[in-house]
């Protein structure tokens, strides 16, 4: 049977064997890269698994190495332009190193519930976890040990496993600064949220920072200005809506993502309201529309975030080809980027 024959049925590593001339097993280290194979000989079987197009079978793999080569990925909510935007990161840079993502959404019925994380879900289905923004229960921590999984974190940080995170205090600080410093004194905030969120720990860091900014620079802060939201547009501009239609309204908003502070804006808009003329708003991300609705914001790079854990944890799983380092809680800087959506408060002229 020629090399052509073979190419038209699923060639096997017995049929690569065979053309090259070598054992099975001298193939199955070549493609594997691994040691006591010639240069010769690697460049051989390489040539002739190309030509026959020869995919190695992932199951294969796994029972050889004991590994699955997929990495979980667990997150309390995947619609949102942040949590996608992680998982494409993470998923390119696993991908260019043989592994793979397997997603758990772990998202119910309501805002401010997760699903759990179960045993079933992970056990001699993944090499490692990455979770998003998600603090762990003990249950979840004691069951990750159990497996020996290696974990690490994005966001909110889960006890003793790296963490990749920006500071979102500070994060908050700057962008409320910015209001203060263009001379606005009534802000509203909104990204409050229950305490019993699963995820509360970003949304409680900056509403703390919102309100340590107001009250160093002395001014007054009204509690019907500080706004609930399932952080997400609709809900912002639905939260906002009341606010913006009294006459004693901020004349800025400080909203705790960019989702939120387009809802906003939408917002004011609707209401005759215009930006900044009326109403400023700064958000937090740099969420992919964000430029083109002209949003001042505090950019994250929420990728670099995502690439930055797949590396830490494939370095843990011992990934030769992965970049060096050492770094165990990396901090993203974050930087303001000033649109056409803030500017000095309007005051009116004196009358005569």
């Amino acid at each position: 049977m020629t090399a052509r024959d073979r190419h038209r049925r699923m060639s096997t590593i017995t049929d690569v064997a065979r053309e090259a001339g070598v054992s099975v097993a001298t193939v199955s280290r070549a493609l594997r890269g691994l040691d006591r194979v010639s240069p010769t000989t690697r460049e051989r079987v390489l040539k002739v698994a190309t030509e026959l197009d020869y995919v190695a079978s992932p199951t294969a793999t796994s029972l050889a190495s004991g590994r699955n080569q997929v990495v979980g990925v667990v997150a309390p909510f995947l619609t949102r332009w942040f949590f996608a935007t992680l998982v494409s990161a993470i998923e390119k840079t696993l991908r260019q190193h043989g592994h793979h993502v397997l997603l758990f959404d772990l998202e119910d019925d309501s805002f401010d519930r997760r699903l759990p994380l179960s045993q079933n879900m992970l056990w001699k289905r993944v090499d490692g976890v990455i979770t998003l923004n998600l603090p762990m229960t003990e249950d979840e921590l004691t069951l990750i040990d159990r497996l020996g999984l290696p974990l690490v974190a994005i966001g909110t940080p889960v006890p003793d496993r790296p963490n990749v995170r920006i500071d979102d205090a500070l994060a908050m600080r700057v962008a409320t600064e910015h209001l203060v410093s263009l001379g606005h004194e009534r802000i509203a905030y909104v990204g409050a949220v229950p305490s019993n969120v699963a995820h509360i720990q970003t949304p409680q860091a900056r509403l703390d920072a919102f309100h340590d900014v107001m009250r160093e620079h002395g001014l007054a802060e009204h509690d019907q200005w500080i706004l609930g939201s399932d952080w997400t547009a609709d809900s912002a501009a639905a939260d906002t809506h009341t606010l913006l239609a009294s006459a004693d309204r901020p004349t800025a908003i400080a909203a705790a993502s960019d989702e939120m502070a387009i809802g906003a804006m939408a917002a004011a808009r609707a209401q005759g309201l215009r930006i900044p003329q009326d109403l400023s708003v700064v958000g937090i991300d740099d969420h992919a529309l964000s430029n083109v609705l002209g949003l001042t914001t505090v950019r994250q790079d929420v990728a670099a975030q995502g690439r930055e854990a797949a590396e830490i944890l494939l370095r843990s799983l011992g990934v030769d080809d992965v970049a060096d380092g050492t770094a165990t809680e990396v901090v993203v800087p974050t930087e303001l980027v000033v649109r056409r959506s803030t500017a000095a408060p309007h005051r009116p002229l004196p009358a005569d």
